[in-house]
């Protein structure tokens, strides 16, 4: 970085539309006023709160969702189009829609691609989650089906949907008088591990208190509809349902350094080695693919580009909180764990929250600005 203060206020281009992306643009238009010039290239017109989406088949409001533009303000220009590749020595983006697009620094925040690992299940999308299970959810209250399984293959980002899925149907069918079979199957060595033993024995608890069985350490597969077969032990299960999370993949941007599964390698503070280029969230090697740590992700990232653009900020690497609201049903539980090394350690799990403005993505800047625009009505689907 130039130790000069700059005279021109610098290109700064985020690609993506999710909460890294946002958190960035929000966090950067008052780190460094009046020294960015912020673009954000994203077709979505709208941010879905998408980790609420996992109550809409059991008939609970929709997921709410904001216009981008409305949470951005003026400070932001907003292009409707997505990241086709990167030209790191032009530092240039190509658009799939044909745009060449410069930039000064550039914030990769497009998120992980998910896909289909088990072909004789129905795998989770929280963009169309109702969609999937709504006919589930009524065949288990026409009493029809008896035994549903929730798996996880080896290699998945975020489990907690998993967990909240299970415990809502076996809730339902529990309120209904429904004697209805709900398993859980995941290679984790305990539920939800990410947030270390106190909050995973708190997680078990309420899964063996709701009758749910649960398969730790286990390796799935699904040879044919309504058959699981669990290993070690070549366990055959027979049910009548199953839902499984999606595989992650990284972005494989073309022009960006890649790992072996298409993810961008970041530092510690977010930087790419290719210029001045970052990346934030699920389109990282970031171990933890959450909403929350995107959103400590893109801060990290965000301080760094106030800094080129001459601002007097000092890099602070990424020191990672993990917080996450556990929707059961009943009442939500919440789970805290500060990180350090890829253990946990001060883990949590309550009935009330333990940090302020408690939300399903605990960010700071969008959480703030998604506050003031509780009056902006749900956009219709």
């Amino acid at each position: 970085m130039p130790d000069q203060v700059r005279t021109q206020t610098l290109r700064v281009l985020i690609a993506g539309g999710g909460v890294a992306a946002l958190e960035a643009a929000l966090a950067l238009q008052e780190l460094a006023p009046g020294r960015v010039d912020i673009t954000l290239l994203s077709r979505s017109a709208d941010y879905v709160v998408r980790p609420m989406t996992v109550q809409e088949p059991f008939s609970y409001a929709l997921a709410r969702r904001y216009p981008i533009d409305r949470l951005l303000g003026d400070g932001v220009t907003h292009i409707a189009d997505d990241l086709d590749f990167v030209d790191t020595a032009a530092r240039t983006v190509a658009t799939r829609g044909g745009k060449t697009l410069p930039y000064d620094a550039l914030l990769v925040a497009t998120g992980a691609r998910p896909a289909v690992r088990y072909a004789h299940a129905i795998t989770m999308d929280d963009r169309k989650l109702d969609q999937l299970l709504h006919g589930m959810i009524q065949d288990i209250e026409g009493d029809y089906i008896r035994r549903v399984a929730f798996i996880a293959p080896e290699r998945t980002g975020w489990p907690l949907p998993l967990y909240e899925l299970a415990l809502l149907t076996a809730r339902r069918a529990w309120s209904m008088g429904i004697d209805l079979q709900t398993i859980v199957v995941t290679p984790e060595d305990r539920p939800l591990e990410l947030f270390g033993p106190a909050a995973s024995q708190g997680v078990l608890n309420l899964l063996r208190g709701a009758d749910i069985d649960v398969y730790t350490s286990a390796h799935a597969e699904v040879p044919q509809r309504r058959e699981i077969v669990i290993n070690p032990g070549e366990r055959h299960l027979q049910v009548d349902r199953v839902i499984a999370l999606p595989e992650l993949f990284g972005p494989a941007i073309v022009g960006l350094p890649q790992d072996s599964l298409g993810f961008i390698p970041v530092d510690e503070c977010g930087k790419v080695d290719a210029g001045p280029v970052f990346a934030a969230g699920d389109a990282t090697n970031f171990p933890i693919k959450h909403g929350g740590i995107a959103a400590q992700m893109a801060l990290c990232s965000a301080r760094s580009i106030a800094a080129l653009a001459g601002e007097p900020i000092v890099h602070e690497p990424l020191d990672p909180i993990l917080r996450g609201i556990l929707l059961t049903g009943e009442a939500p539980r919440y789970l805290s764990a500060r990180r350090h090394g890829g253990h946990s350690f001060d883990s949590t799990f309550t009935e009330e929250p333990t940090w302020d403005s408690p939300t399903k993505i605990s960010s700071h800047y969008l959480s703030q600005r998604m506050a003031q625009l509780e009056g902006v009505p749900v956009t219709a689907r």
